[in-house]
Protein backbone atom coordinates (compact mmCIF):
# COMPACT_ATOMS: atom_id res chain seq x y z
CA UNK A 1 0.00 0.00 0.00
CA UNK A 2 1.56 3.83 -0.95
CA UNK A 3 0.97 6.27 1.48
CA UNK A 4 2.63 6.23 5.12
CA UNK A 5 5.18 3.76 6.20
CA UNK A 6 6.57 2.76 9.16
CA UNK A 7 10.51 3.79 8.87
CA UNK A 8 13.02 1.31 7.59
CA UNK A 9 16.21 -0.15 9.36
CA UNK A 10 18.74 -0.90 7.03
CA UNK A 11 21.31 -1.86 10.10
CA UNK A 12 21.71 -3.32 13.64
CA UNK A 13 20.94 -0.82 16.79
CA UNK A 14 23.11 -1.68 19.62
CA UNK A 15 20.87 -2.37 22.27
CA UNK A 16 21.39 -3.75 25.69
CA UNK A 17 20.76 -7.71 25.71
CA UNK A 18 20.31 -8.41 29.22
CA UNK A 19 17.50 -5.16 30.02
CA UNK A 20 14.16 -7.21 29.31
CA UNK A 21 15.62 -10.51 28.84
CA UNK A 22 13.50 -13.06 29.79
CA UNK A 23 14.67 -15.78 32.19
CA UNK A 24 14.58 -19.29 30.88
CA UNK A 25 12.91 -21.89 32.60
CA UNK A 26 13.88 -25.02 30.46
CA UNK A 27 15.36 -27.74 32.83
CA UNK A 28 15.64 -28.35 36.52
CA UNK A 29 14.32 -25.76 38.78
CA UNK A 30 17.48 -24.92 39.91
CA UNK A 31 20.46 -23.54 38.11
CA UNK A 32 23.54 -26.09 37.80
CA UNK A 33 25.28 -23.56 39.56
CA UNK A 34 23.87 -24.73 42.70
CA UNK A 35 23.53 -28.22 42.04
CA UNK A 36 27.07 -28.45 41.70
CA UNK A 37 27.31 -26.68 44.98
CA UNK A 38 25.42 -28.79 47.15
CA UNK A 39 27.60 -31.85 45.64
CA UNK A 40 30.63 -29.78 46.76
CA UNK A 41 28.94 -29.27 50.32
CA UNK A 42 28.22 -32.59 50.71
CA UNK A 43 31.23 -34.69 49.58
CA UNK A 44 33.24 -31.70 52.08
CA UNK A 45 31.14 -31.42 54.67
CA UNK A 46 30.26 -35.07 55.13
CA UNK A 47 34.11 -36.07 56.00
CA UNK A 48 34.38 -32.99 58.33
CA UNK A 49 31.18 -34.35 59.95
CA UNK A 50 32.24 -37.65 60.27
CA UNK A 51 35.53 -36.95 61.19
CA UNK A 52 33.91 -34.51 64.32
CA UNK A 53 31.40 -37.51 64.95
CA UNK A 54 33.70 -39.87 65.53
CA UNK A 55 35.86 -37.67 67.59
CA UNK A 56 32.96 -37.24 70.38
CA UNK A 57 31.40 -40.75 69.84
CA UNK A 58 30.17 -42.57 73.08
CA UNK A 59 27.64 -44.89 73.41
CA UNK A 60 25.00 -42.91 73.74
CA UNK A 61 25.45 -40.41 71.00
CA UNK A 62 23.53 -42.11 68.52
CA UNK A 63 20.77 -40.38 68.25
CA UNK A 64 23.08 -36.78 67.54
CA UNK A 65 24.81 -38.69 64.75
CA UNK A 66 21.75 -39.03 63.13
CA UNK A 67 20.52 -35.82 63.47
CA UNK A 68 23.47 -34.39 62.85
CA UNK A 69 23.68 -35.83 59.39
CA UNK A 70 19.84 -35.17 58.52
CA UNK A 71 20.83 -31.91 58.96
CA UNK A 72 23.72 -31.70 56.44
CA UNK A 73 20.81 -33.56 54.20
CA UNK A 74 18.75 -30.41 55.00
CA UNK A 75 21.20 -28.07 54.52
CA UNK A 76 22.58 -29.87 50.81
CA UNK A 77 18.98 -30.19 50.07
CA UNK A 78 18.29 -26.46 50.64
CA UNK A 79 21.27 -25.69 48.54
CA UNK A 80 21.23 -28.24 45.25
CA UNK A 81 18.09 -29.61 45.62
CA UNK A 82 16.84 -33.13 44.61
CA UNK A 83 20.19 -34.75 42.90
CA UNK A 84 23.02 -33.64 45.88
CA UNK A 85 20.20 -34.05 48.49
CA UNK A 86 19.77 -38.06 47.54
CA UNK A 87 23.20 -38.42 46.87
CA UNK A 88 24.38 -37.30 50.29
CA UNK A 89 21.30 -38.77 51.88
CA UNK A 90 22.54 -41.91 50.70
CA UNK A 91 26.28 -41.55 51.58
CA UNK A 92 25.60 -40.26 54.98
CA UNK A 93 23.32 -43.61 55.41
CA UNK A 94 26.03 -45.40 54.76
CA UNK A 95 28.29 -43.41 56.41
CA UNK A 96 26.25 -44.24 59.63
CA UNK A 97 25.60 -47.52 59.01
CA UNK A 98 29.55 -48.26 58.39
CA UNK A 99 30.82 -46.59 61.31
CA UNK A 100 28.08 -45.66 63.82
CA UNK A 101 25.63 -48.70 64.12
CA UNK A 102 26.41 -52.22 64.80
CA UNK A 103 27.66 -54.11 63.76
CA UNK A 104 30.45 -51.63 63.08
CA UNK A 105 32.35 -51.67 59.29
CA UNK A 106 29.63 -53.46 58.07
CA UNK A 107 26.95 -52.39 56.03
CA UNK A 108 24.85 -55.20 57.60
CA UNK A 109 22.29 -54.42 59.61
CA UNK A 110 21.71 -55.93 63.21
CA UNK A 111 17.75 -54.77 63.83
CA UNK A 112 14.80 -54.22 60.70
CA UNK A 113 14.22 -51.01 62.84
CA UNK A 114 17.38 -49.20 61.66
CA UNK A 115 16.57 -50.53 58.10
CA UNK A 116 13.35 -48.45 58.84
CA UNK A 117 15.06 -45.50 60.52
CA UNK A 118 17.29 -45.49 57.20
CA UNK A 119 14.82 -45.06 54.79
CA UNK A 120 12.57 -42.71 56.85
CA UNK A 121 16.14 -40.95 56.62
CA UNK A 122 16.50 -40.72 52.95
CA UNK A 123 13.05 -39.82 52.79
CA UNK A 124 12.97 -36.76 54.89
CA UNK A 125 15.67 -35.92 52.56
CA UNK A 126 13.51 -36.73 49.66
CA UNK A 127 10.87 -34.50 50.81
CA UNK A 128 12.25 -31.46 51.84
CA UNK A 129 14.78 -31.56 48.32
CA UNK A 130 10.71 -31.51 46.21
CA UNK A 131 9.62 -29.01 48.53
CA UNK A 132 12.71 -26.80 48.07
CA UNK A 133 13.00 -27.95 44.33
CA UNK A 134 8.73 -26.66 43.75
CA UNK A 135 9.79 -23.77 45.77
CA UNK A 136 12.04 -22.90 42.84
CA UNK A 137 10.26 -23.50 40.04
CA UNK A 138 7.39 -21.21 41.37
CA UNK A 139 10.02 -18.57 41.86
CA UNK A 140 11.52 -18.45 38.48
CA UNK A 141 7.79 -18.65 37.06
CA UNK A 142 7.32 -15.97 39.19
CA UNK A 143 10.32 -14.34 37.67
CA UNK A 144 9.02 -14.79 34.01
CA UNK A 145 5.88 -13.87 34.61
CA UNK A 146 7.11 -10.86 35.89
CA UNK A 147 9.54 -10.43 32.95
CA UNK A 148 6.21 -11.05 30.63
CA UNK A 149 4.84 -7.97 31.95
CA UNK A 150 7.71 -5.75 31.96
CA UNK A 151 8.14 -6.19 28.58
CA UNK A 152 4.63 -5.83 27.45
CA UNK A 153 4.75 -2.49 29.25
CA UNK A 154 7.98 -1.45 28.16
CA UNK A 155 6.02 -2.04 24.59
CA UNK A 156 3.53 -0.15 25.33
CA UNK A 157 5.37 2.46 26.95
CA UNK A 158 7.43 3.10 23.72
CA UNK A 159 4.10 3.11 21.50
CA UNK A 160 2.32 5.64 24.09
CA UNK A 161 5.41 8.18 24.17
CA UNK A 162 5.57 7.97 20.41
CA UNK A 163 8.02 5.64 19.28
CA UNK A 164 7.81 3.59 16.14
CA UNK A 165 5.40 0.91 17.25
CA UNK A 166 6.47 -2.07 14.67
CA UNK A 167 10.42 -1.10 15.70
CA UNK A 168 9.41 -0.87 19.01
CA UNK A 169 7.93 -4.84 19.53
CA UNK A 170 11.25 -6.12 17.01
CA UNK A 171 13.54 -4.54 19.45
CA UNK A 172 12.43 -5.73 22.20
CA UNK A 173 11.47 -9.48 20.96
CA UNK A 174 15.40 -9.83 19.96
CA UNK A 175 16.25 -8.54 23.62
CA UNK A 176 14.24 -10.51 25.24
CA UNK A 177 14.46 -14.32 23.20
CA UNK A 178 17.99 -13.31 23.54
CA UNK A 179 17.92 -13.65 19.69
CA UNK A 180 20.45 -12.55 16.76
CA UNK A 181 18.21 -10.69 14.91
CA UNK A 182 14.53 -10.17 14.22
CA UNK A 183 13.34 -8.68 11.02
CA UNK A 184 9.74 -7.92 10.03
CA UNK A 185 9.06 -8.19 6.20
CA UNK A 186 6.37 -7.29 4.18
CA UNK A 187 5.25 -10.25 1.11
CA UNK A 188 6.41 -8.31 -1.65
CA UNK A 189 9.97 -8.09 0.41
CA UNK A 190 9.78 -4.55 1.61
CA UNK A 191 11.75 -4.61 5.33
CA UNK A 192 9.43 -2.65 7.72
CA UNK A 193 11.44 -2.90 10.80
CA UNK A 194 14.80 -5.08 11.74
CA UNK A 195 16.78 -5.16 14.78
CA UNK A 196 19.98 -7.25 15.49
CA UNK A 197 21.81 -9.41 12.22
CA UNK A 198 20.58 -12.89 10.61
CA UNK A 199 22.93 -16.20 11.85
CA UNK A 200 25.67 -17.34 9.58
CA UNK A 201 24.22 -20.66 9.62
CA UNK A 202 20.65 -19.77 8.77
CA UNK A 203 18.41 -20.70 11.73
CA UNK A 204 15.59 -18.91 11.41
CA UNK A 205 11.61 -19.25 12.44
CA UNK A 206 9.11 -17.48 10.41
CA UNK A 207 5.92 -16.46 12.33
CA UNK A 208 3.07 -14.85 9.49
CA UNK A 209 1.56 -11.51 11.21
CA UNK A 210 -1.65 -9.88 10.02
CA UNK A 211 -5.00 -11.08 8.36
CA UNK A 212 -3.73 -13.02 5.19
CA UNK A 213 -4.45 -11.06 1.76
CA UNK A 214 -5.02 -13.22 -1.20
CA UNK A 215 -3.75 -16.15 0.82
CA UNK A 216 -0.74 -14.26 1.91
CA UNK A 217 -0.17 -12.84 5.45
CA UNK A 218 0.27 -9.07 5.73
CA UNK A 219 4.00 -9.57 6.91
CA UNK A 220 6.29 -12.52 8.23
CA UNK A 221 7.84 -11.79 11.35
CA UNK A 222 11.67 -13.81 11.00
CA UNK A 223 13.07 -14.66 14.25
CA UNK A 224 16.74 -15.59 13.42
CA UNK A 225 18.73 -17.66 16.69
CA UNK A 226 17.64 -20.73 19.28
CA UNK A 227 14.08 -22.09 18.63
CA UNK A 228 11.64 -21.11 21.25
CA UNK A 229 10.26 -22.83 24.41
CA UNK A 230 6.54 -22.72 24.84
CA UNK A 231 6.08 -20.11 27.04
CA UNK A 232 8.41 -17.67 24.90
CA UNK A 233 5.48 -18.63 21.93
CA UNK A 234 2.73 -17.39 24.10
CA UNK A 235 4.49 -14.01 24.91
CA UNK A 236 5.67 -14.09 20.90
CA UNK A 237 1.76 -14.62 20.15
CA UNK A 238 1.41 -11.50 22.10
CA UNK A 239 4.17 -9.65 20.16
CA UNK A 240 2.04 -10.78 17.14
CA UNK A 241 -0.62 -9.42 17.66
CA UNK A 242 0.48 -6.31 18.69
CA UNK A 243 2.41 -6.18 15.63
CA UNK A 244 -0.80 -7.09 13.16
CA UNK A 245 -2.92 -4.01 14.85
CA UNK A 246 0.45 -1.63 14.54
CA UNK A 247 0.91 -2.49 10.49
CA UNK A 248 -2.92 -2.36 10.43
CA UNK A 249 -3.11 1.11 12.24
CA UNK A 250 -0.53 2.38 9.82
CA UNK A 251 -2.51 1.31 6.88
CA UNK A 252 -5.02 2.99 8.10
CA UNK A 253 -3.59 6.45 8.52
CA UNK A 254 -2.41 6.11 4.98
CA UNK A 255 -5.54 5.84 4.10
CA UNK A 256 -6.70 8.64 5.95
CA UNK A 257 -3.54 10.56 4.19
CA UNK A 258 -4.57 9.59 1.17
CA UNK A 259 -8.25 10.10 1.74
CA UNK A 260 -7.22 13.74 3.54
CA UNK A 261 -5.53 14.65 0.43
CA UNK A 262 -8.22 13.48 -2.26
CA UNK A 263 -10.61 15.80 -0.03
CA UNK A 264 -8.40 18.93 -0.05
CA UNK A 265 -8.02 18.43 -3.90
CA UNK A 266 -11.73 18.42 -4.43
CA UNK A 267 -11.66 21.29 -2.27
CA UNK A 268 -9.46 23.19 -4.66
CA UNK A 269 -11.09 21.84 -7.75
CA UNK A 270 -14.69 22.77 -6.36
CA UNK A 271 -13.10 26.10 -5.01
CA UNK A 272 -11.70 26.56 -8.57
CA UNK A 273 -15.03 25.27 -10.45
CA UNK A 274 -16.69 27.74 -8.49
CA UNK A 275 -14.47 30.46 -9.01
CA UNK A 276 -14.33 29.95 -12.56
CA UNK A 277 -18.45 29.75 -12.93
CA UNK A 278 -18.44 33.06 -11.31
CA UNK A 279 -15.58 35.18 -11.90
CA UNK A 280 -15.63 33.95 -16.17
CA UNK A 281 -19.25 34.18 -16.41
CA UNK A 282 -19.52 37.26 -16.04
CA UNK A 283 -17.08 38.88 -18.76
CA UNK A 284 -17.97 36.22 -21.42
CA UNK A 285 -21.67 36.56 -21.31
CA UNK A 286 -20.44 40.39 -21.61
CA UNK A 287 -18.16 40.06 -24.36
CA UNK A 288 -20.62 37.53 -26.55
CA UNK A 289 -23.76 39.79 -25.76
CA UNK A 290 -21.71 42.87 -27.08
CA UNK A 291 -20.53 40.82 -30.08
CA UNK A 292 -23.66 39.66 -30.14
CA UNK A 293 -25.59 43.05 -30.67
CA UNK A 294 -23.29 44.31 -32.74
CA UNK A 295 -23.76 41.59 -35.22
CA UNK A 296 -27.43 41.76 -35.24
CA UNK A 297 -28.33 44.90 -35.61
CA UNK A 298 -27.57 46.70 -38.92
CA UNK A 299 -28.52 50.22 -37.48
CA UNK A 300 -26.70 51.67 -34.69
CA UNK A 301 -25.48 55.01 -33.94
CA UNK A 302 -21.61 55.37 -33.26
CA UNK A 303 -22.03 55.96 -29.92
CA UNK A 304 -23.85 52.29 -29.02
CA UNK A 305 -21.55 50.73 -31.36
CA UNK A 306 -18.41 52.01 -29.69
CA UNK A 307 -19.93 51.68 -25.78
CA UNK A 308 -20.30 47.87 -27.63
CA UNK A 309 -17.40 47.34 -28.66
CA UNK A 310 -15.47 49.24 -25.61
CA UNK A 311 -17.54 46.39 -23.31
CA UNK A 312 -15.90 43.84 -25.40
CA UNK A 313 -12.65 44.78 -25.42
CA UNK A 314 -13.08 45.47 -21.48
CA UNK A 315 -14.46 41.66 -21.28
CA UNK A 316 -11.55 40.05 -22.98
CA UNK A 317 -9.10 42.09 -21.29
CA UNK A 318 -10.72 40.74 -18.20
CA UNK A 319 -10.80 37.32 -19.60
CA UNK A 320 -7.03 37.53 -20.48
CA UNK A 321 -5.86 38.44 -17.11
CA UNK A 322 -8.00 35.89 -15.43
CA UNK A 323 -6.71 33.09 -17.88
CA UNK A 324 -3.04 34.62 -17.55
CA UNK A 325 -3.44 34.06 -13.62
CA UNK A 326 -4.30 30.78 -13.89
CA UNK A 327 -1.43 30.15 -16.28
CA UNK A 328 0.97 31.44 -13.85
CA UNK A 329 -0.16 29.18 -11.36
CA UNK A 330 0.33 26.51 -12.81
CA UNK A 331 3.99 27.61 -13.45
CA UNK A 332 4.77 28.37 -10.09
CA UNK A 333 3.50 25.50 -8.99
CA UNK A 334 5.03 23.35 -11.28
CA UNK A 335 8.46 25.18 -10.75
CA UNK A 336 8.76 26.55 -14.26
CA UNK A 337 8.14 30.16 -13.72
CA UNK A 338 10.22 32.60 -16.07
CA UNK A 339 12.25 35.08 -14.28
CA UNK A 340 14.19 37.56 -15.91
CA UNK A 341 16.01 39.37 -12.77
CA UNK A 342 17.86 42.56 -13.14
CA UNK A 343 19.22 45.61 -11.29
CA UNK A 344 16.22 47.21 -10.87
CA UNK A 345 15.40 50.49 -8.58
CA UNK A 346 12.83 50.00 -5.62
CA UNK A 347 11.31 53.03 -6.03
CA UNK A 348 10.54 53.05 -9.86
CA UNK A 349 8.74 49.78 -9.44
CA UNK A 350 6.45 51.11 -6.80
CA UNK A 351 5.81 54.29 -8.42
CA UNK A 352 4.39 52.13 -11.67
CA UNK A 353 2.50 50.03 -9.28
CA UNK A 354 0.84 53.09 -7.96
CA UNK A 355 0.14 54.72 -11.10
CA UNK A 356 -1.61 51.60 -12.87
CA UNK A 357 -3.86 51.11 -9.80
CA UNK A 358 -4.62 54.64 -10.26
CA UNK A 359 -3.94 55.51 -6.76
CA UNK A 360 -3.04 59.37 -5.46
CA UNK A 361 -1.34 61.08 -2.59
CA UNK A 362 -4.59 60.48 -0.82
CA UNK A 363 -4.52 57.04 -0.96
CA UNK A 364 -0.93 55.96 -0.38
CA UNK A 365 1.51 57.57 1.70
CA UNK A 366 5.42 56.77 0.50
CA UNK A 367 8.09 56.72 2.88
CA UNK A 368 10.94 55.68 0.61
CA UNK A 369 15.38 55.26 1.39
CA UNK A 370 16.78 57.41 -1.16
CA UNK A 371 20.15 55.28 -0.11
CA UNK A 372 18.44 52.18 -0.71
CA UNK A 373 20.56 49.52 -3.24
CA UNK A 374 19.17 48.79 -6.59
CA UNK A 375 17.31 45.02 -6.09
CA UNK A 376 18.22 42.24 -8.18
CA UNK A 377 14.77 41.32 -9.54
CA UNK A 378 12.29 40.43 -12.16
CA UNK A 379 10.65 44.35 -13.18
CA UNK A 380 7.20 42.72 -14.35
CA UNK A 381 7.14 40.42 -12.06
CA UNK A 382 7.85 42.77 -9.11
CA UNK A 383 5.39 45.22 -10.23
CA UNK A 384 2.87 42.44 -10.30
CA UNK A 385 3.41 41.84 -6.68
CA UNK A 386 3.05 45.12 -5.53
CA UNK A 387 0.07 45.74 -7.62
CA UNK A 388 -1.25 42.28 -5.68
CA UNK A 389 -0.39 43.79 -2.51
CA UNK A 390 -1.54 47.61 -3.23
CA UNK A 391 -4.75 46.72 -4.21
CA UNK A 392 -5.46 44.59 -1.10
CA UNK A 393 -4.22 46.93 1.27
CA UNK A 394 -6.28 49.68 -0.20
CA UNK A 395 -9.48 47.86 -0.11
CA UNK A 396 -9.30 46.53 3.02
CA UNK A 397 -8.24 50.88 4.46
CA UNK A 398 -10.48 52.46 6.58
CA UNK A 399 -11.59 55.21 4.95
CA UNK A 400 -9.63 58.04 5.65
CA UNK A 401 -6.27 56.56 5.84
CA UNK A 402 -3.35 55.76 4.27
CA UNK A 403 -1.69 52.57 2.82
CA UNK A 404 2.00 53.16 3.48
CA UNK A 405 4.78 52.01 1.34
CA UNK A 406 8.01 52.17 3.33
CA UNK A 407 11.39 50.70 1.68
CA UNK A 408 15.06 49.61 3.57
CA UNK A 409 17.57 47.78 3.89
CA UNK A 410 16.50 44.61 6.03
CA UNK A 411 19.42 45.03 8.47
CA UNK A 412 19.15 48.72 8.87
CA UNK A 413 16.17 47.21 11.31
CA UNK A 414 18.14 45.18 13.35
CA UNK A 415 19.08 47.25 15.58
CA UNK A 416 18.98 44.73 18.22
CA UNK A 417 21.27 42.35 16.82
CA UNK A 418 24.48 41.75 18.87
CA UNK A 419 27.67 43.78 17.84
CA UNK A 420 29.98 40.69 17.74
CA UNK A 421 26.69 38.59 15.39
CA UNK A 422 27.90 39.02 11.49
CA UNK A 423 25.13 39.79 9.08
CA UNK A 424 23.19 36.84 7.58
CA UNK A 425 22.19 37.13 4.00
CA UNK A 426 18.37 37.37 5.40
CA UNK A 427 19.53 40.68 6.71
CA UNK A 428 21.03 42.27 3.33
CA UNK A 429 18.19 42.04 1.63
CA UNK A 430 15.67 45.20 1.04
CA UNK A 431 12.38 45.05 2.04
CA UNK A 432 9.29 46.90 0.75
CA UNK A 433 6.17 47.17 3.40
CA UNK A 434 2.97 47.79 3.19
CA UNK A 435 0.99 48.65 5.67
CA UNK A 436 -2.64 49.40 6.07
CA UNK A 437 -4.65 50.00 9.41
CA UNK A 438 -7.36 47.87 8.59
CA UNK A 439 -9.20 44.73 9.96
CA UNK A 440 -6.03 42.72 9.83
CA UNK A 441 -5.66 38.80 9.43
CA UNK A 442 -5.44 36.59 12.73
CA UNK A 443 -1.91 35.31 13.33
CA UNK A 444 -2.98 31.76 12.87
CA UNK A 445 -4.48 32.48 9.25
CA UNK A 446 -1.52 33.89 7.73
CA UNK A 447 -0.57 31.10 6.06
CA UNK A 448 -4.67 30.60 4.73
CA UNK A 449 -4.26 33.84 2.56
CA UNK A 450 -1.89 32.25 0.22
CA UNK A 451 -3.44 29.25 -0.50
CA UNK A 452 -4.95 29.40 -4.21
CA UNK A 453 -8.79 29.91 -4.85
CA UNK A 454 -9.57 31.44 -1.63
CA UNK A 455 -11.01 35.16 -0.83
CA UNK A 456 -9.37 35.49 2.70
CA UNK A 457 -8.52 39.08 2.39
CA UNK A 458 -6.85 39.46 -1.07
CA UNK A 459 -9.88 39.91 -2.81
CA UNK A 460 -13.64 39.86 -2.07
CA UNK A 461 -16.66 37.81 -3.71
CA UNK A 462 -17.12 39.80 -6.57
CA UNK A 463 -13.78 40.15 -8.34
CA UNK A 464 -10.90 37.73 -9.26
CA UNK A 465 -10.26 34.15 -8.75
CA UNK A 466 -8.53 34.44 -4.76
CA UNK A 467 -5.02 34.08 -7.03
CA UNK A 468 -3.67 37.71 -5.82
CA UNK A 469 -1.39 36.37 -2.77
CA UNK A 470 -0.61 33.17 -3.90
CA UNK A 471 0.85 34.37 -7.49
CA UNK A 472 2.43 37.09 -5.46
CA UNK A 473 4.33 34.62 -3.14
CA UNK A 474 4.95 32.28 -5.66
CA UNK A 475 6.60 35.19 -7.97
CA UNK A 476 8.95 36.79 -5.08
CA UNK A 477 10.13 33.15 -4.33
CA UNK A 478 10.67 32.75 -7.74
CA UNK A 479 13.13 35.42 -7.73
CA UNK A 480 14.95 34.80 -4.59
CA UNK A 481 12.84 36.68 -2.49
CA UNK A 482 9.59 36.55 0.00
CA UNK A 483 6.35 37.85 1.03
CA UNK A 484 5.47 37.50 4.34
CA UNK A 485 2.54 39.03 6.43
CA UNK A 486 2.63 40.71 9.86
CA UNK A 487 0.50 42.23 12.44
CA UNK A 488 0.31 46.25 12.13
CA UNK A 489 1.21 47.47 15.59
CA UNK A 490 -2.28 49.27 16.51
CA UNK A 491 -4.13 47.11 14.22
CA UNK A 492 -3.96 45.82 10.60
CA UNK A 493 -1.91 44.30 8.32
CA UNK A 494 1.53 44.56 7.12
CA UNK A 495 3.01 42.71 4.16
CA UNK A 496 6.61 42.11 3.72
CA UNK A 497 7.82 42.13 0.04
CA UNK A 498 11.53 41.30 0.71
CA UNK A 499 13.97 41.12 -2.22
CA UNK A 500 17.73 40.36 -2.95
CA UNK A 501 20.16 43.58 -3.20
CA UNK A 502 21.92 43.51 -6.77
CA UNK A 503 25.27 44.17 -4.76
CA UNK A 504 25.12 41.38 -2.89
CA UNK A 505 24.07 39.09 -5.94
CA UNK A 506 26.98 40.93 -7.76
CA UNK A 507 29.83 39.65 -4.43
CA UNK A 508 28.11 36.66 -4.65
CA UNK A 509 29.16 35.74 -8.50
CA UNK A 510 32.54 36.96 -8.15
Amino acid sequence: MSGDRMPRHTGARPLPTDTLALPRIAGGALGWRRQLTGFVVALVCGPLLTWLLLSMRSPESITAEVLSYQLLVVVVALIGGLPPAVFAAVLSGITLDFLFVAPQFTIAVEHPLHVVALLLYVANAVLVSLIVDQAARRARAANRATADAELLAAVAGNVLRGENAAQALVSRARESFRLSGVRLVTADGEVLARDGEPLRDGRMTSVPVGAPVDGNPRAVLELHGHPLDAPSRRLLDAIVAQLSAAIEHTDLRATAREAEALAETDQVRSALLSALSHDLRRPLSAAVAAIGGLRGSGELSAGDRDELLATADESLTTLTALVTDLLDVSRVQAGVLAVSSSRIDAAGSILAAVDELGLGPSDVELRLDPDLPPLFADPVLLQRILVNVLANAHRFAPAGTHVVVATSRAHDRASDRAPDRAPDRASDQAEIRIIDHGVGVSADRHDEIFQPFQRLGDTDNTTGLGLGLALSRGFAEGMGGSLSPEDTPGGGLTMVVAMPLAVEVQEDSK
